[in-house]
């Protein structure tokens, strides 16, 4: 079984926000898209995935710490063969068995790790509690993966997934939703004695053909012919939420930045950021009229004074 600190190469005293890092760097690495000729890729993903699940959850990373789990969630034996703090205070003995220390109070041995008094009853037998097994436990955990696309994050749309029992479940995806975002599905994981396990869901947000995402807002590269920079005037432009009407003003040059507000991506407040438009001048290159305009003229402006040159 793997230590989850070192399968995500943190130190044990890492924080919330180290641990999240750790992980994101490391399945964008390790993303199966991107490594498709490369099984041991994919291995390591589904282990740096698992490591992030224990150590993301509060509890689970405090029990492995004290040792109640393991790195794949699973509870540890309850006693071992001795140590200095706690077990069998003895060593194996020549015929296969204990060797016990004299003085060896052996009611108080086995009453704290039977948690009762069963080691004192019934006249210092055993008592029932010996024969006891472990605890009920809950169902394993099962991980899932959820593509979602670019305009879907953007505008919150609502996601559907199939469990591994054929059930289909509608996601509400939350605010401040990105790659690496995880969603947890109580109950829905695998059954146990003690309840289900939970199902946990990890988002990743596809790439858009021109839509970019810096942190809450969305960039955009919008081209415009020369009559529209140079006359202004209402222009088309898509967004996340369809398309709106932008006014370019008159003298636009390449470069220039323009704010439609509200446009964006949800933050974790629940306020949206925006969509921000660079417009991009298209001049055609084998256009006689255009030529025809500027045979004889130029501009003798210094517009690159500015880099020195």
């Amino acid at each position: 079984m793997a230590d989850p600190y070192s399968t995500l190469g943190v130190a044990r005293g890492a924080s919330e926000a180290e641990i999240k890092s750790a992980y994101r760097k490391l399945a964008k690495e390790l993303h199966p898209d991107r490594n498709q000729d490369n099984p041991k890729a994919a291995e390591r993903f589904s282990a740096v995935s698992s490591a992030y699940d224990l150590l993301s959850d509060k509890d689970k990373r405090a029990r492995f710490d004290r040792g109640e789990i393991d790195g794949d969630g699973n509870p540890t034996a309850p006693f071992g063969y001795g140590g200095n703090g706690g077990g069998f205070r003895g060593r194996p003995g020549a015929g296969g068995g204990f060797e016990f220390n004299e003085g060896a109070d052996f009611g108080d041995i086995f009453e704290g790790l039977f948690g009762g008094g069963g080691a004192r009853r019934g006249g210092g037998g055993f008592g029932g509690g010996f024969g006891r097994g472990a605890p009920p436990q809950k169902g394993a955990n099962v991980s899932y993966r959820l593509a979602v696309s670019f305009v879907d994050a953007a505008t919150l749309a609502p996601q559907r997934i199939t469990l591994q029992d054929g059930k289909t479940i509608d996601l509400k995806l939350p605010a401040g939703v990105e790659t690496g975002t995880q969603m947890r599905l109580t109950g829905k994981g695998q059954a146990g004695q003690a309840g289900a396990g939970d199902a946990i869901v990890t988002i990743e947000v596809k790439p858009h053909p021109f839509f970019i995402r810096d942190g809450d807002n969305v960039l955009l590269d919008l081209p415009i012919t020369l009559d529209e920079a140079v006359k202004g005037g209402k222009v088309k432009v898509p967004t996340v939420d369809g398309p709106v009407m932008l006014g370019v003003p008159a003298g636009a040059t390449s470069g220039k930045t323009l704010r439609l507000r509200g446009k964006g991506f949800t933050h974790k407040g629940g306020e949206r950021g925006d969509q921000l438009v660079r417009l991009m001048i298209d001049v055609p290159g084998d256009d006689p009229a255009i030529k025809s305009l500027v045979e004889g003229w130029q501009d003798s402006r210094a517009v690159r004074a500015h880099l020195g040159v």
